[in-house]
This record gives structure tokens, C-alpha cells and sequence, in this order.
């Protein structure tokens, strides 16, 4: 297959981890197109070219150009060979993969990228103070989804988020709880089903997990050294 697939990304980006894992992971031929958010680059003339939304992760593949990480995952299951774990052939199993796509994007990423920007993004980009009331009104709202998850998604035996198998239900959810931790939030503590779940996904996809979290796993210990200084 020759390689049409032009992948738009900036690692800072849970969704972009999340895809640029699975692509690395499933082997799936592409060119890699690094976006800056830091420079702005997303809001240039040039990528409103590429997307319409002026935001990453998106794709370009032969006709079509797509934005939106749930509509990439989708479409790369369907034209691509991947193993069928991903996104399964099974209707009903493909029914709760989806179940959790969906929740995901008012809960996970809402919550998890909320507390993160107003705690860690945007004092550095605008030089915002943080209100305490309102910092722990972000976190309570970050800590109702984290242990609903520990609960429902995670507490009843399963591996993963569907059954024993990675899904990329389970990338995009491991994605957006990495980010707070770059504000001082360990998302594992207190969560042993977290725990040994975000360990799993880990493994399952190393070495590209790993490298994916390089800039935040930096970030996450230099916070962590400023509070302790």
C-alpha cells in the first residue's frame, strides 16, 4: 500500500497521542506532519487548508481529509487491516466500544483537559491566576469521572475498558488521564484499578506509549520538583 495517509499531530495533544500510538502500533503506513500548537501553526492559512477546525490530530488519505479522533479511529478501522481487537467486528462488542467514545468526550476529555489547562496551560500562556474555589471545583468535577471509571469501567474484572482486549477506547481514555498529571494530579492514587489498568495499556503498547509521553512525562516530574522545592 503506498503511503497516502498524511497523519497532523502535536504529541501535547491527548487525541494525537492516542492516534499516533495506534498508527506506530498497528503499523499502518503514513508520513508524519508535525503541528506546533506552541507556534501557532494550527491557526495558519495553510492548515485551515487541511481542516476546516484549525485543530489537531487530522488526516489527509488519497480524497478524503478528516478531522475529529473519534472519526479517524473509525475510519482507519474500516480501511485499514488491523487486528480486530481495536474496533470489533462484533456488533456488540463494537456497541460498547462506541458506548464509551461517545460518554468520553463530555466526561473523560472534558473533565481531565479542563483541570489541566486552567491549572497548568493557561497560567503559562496567558499568565492567569489560579482561584482556589475554582480549581477545586474543576478538580471534584475531575475526580467524579476518574472513580466512576474506577468503578464501572474498570471494577468489574475486564482487563480493559471493553473485555480482555485493547481497544482504542482504551488509548483515548489513557490519553486525556495522563494529561493532568503535568498539573501535579497523580490520576492512580487512590485508583488501584486505574492503576493497573493505565500498566496494561502501557505494556500492551510499548515502545510507542512510552515515547508518546516523553514531553509529559518531563513536565509531570518537573512539576512534581517544584512542589518539592
Amino acid at each position: 500500500m503506498s503511503k497516502n495517509l498524511k497523519y497532523y499531530y502535536d504529541l501535547m495533544s491527548q487525541p494525537s497521542r492516542a492516534l499516533w500510538i495506534f498508527l506506530e502500533k498497528t503499523k499502518i503506513p503514513y508520513e508524519r506532519r508535525l503541528v506546533n500548537l506552541g507556534k501557532g501553526e494550527h491557526l495558519t492559512d495553510e492548515f485551515k487548508a487541511i481542516n476546516r477546525f484549525q485543530k489537531v490530530p487530522c488526516i489527509t488519505d488519497s480524497q478524503i481529509k478528516l478531522a475529529e479522533s473519534v472519526a479517524i479511529f473509525r475510519y482507519l478501522c474500516r480501511e485499514y487491516k488491523v487486528p480486530d481487537h481495536w474496533y470489533p467486528a462484533d456488533s456488540r462488542r463494537r456497541a460498547l466500544v462506541d458506548e464509551y467514545l461517545e460518554w468520553q468526550h463530555h466526561n473523560t476529555r472534558a473533565a481531565c483537559a479542563i483541570y489541566f489547562q486552567y491549572m497548568w496551560l493557561r497560567p503559562r500562556m496567558f499568565g492567569s491566576k489560579v482561584d482556589p474555589k475554582r480549581a477545586d471545583q474543576y478538580r471534584i468535577q475531575m475526580e467524579s469521572c476518574l472513580d466512576f471509571i474506577e468503578q464501572e469501567y474498570l471494577g468489574g474484572g475486564s482487563r480493559f475498558i471493553v473485555g480482555d482486549e485493547i481497544s482504542v477506547a482504551d488509548l483515548l481514555a489513557v490519553c486525556e488521564i495522563e494529561q493532568p498529571r503535568m498539573a501535579g494530579y497523580d490520576p492512580c492514587n487512590g485508583r488501584p484499578n486505574m492503576t493497573q489498568w493505565m500498566a496494561r495499556v502501557r505494556e500492551s503498547t510499548n515502545p510507542f506509549y512510552d515515547e508518546a509521553h516523553k514531553f509529559v512525562n518531563k513536565i509531570a516530574q518537573d512539576t512534581i520538583t517544584k512542589h518539592k522545592l
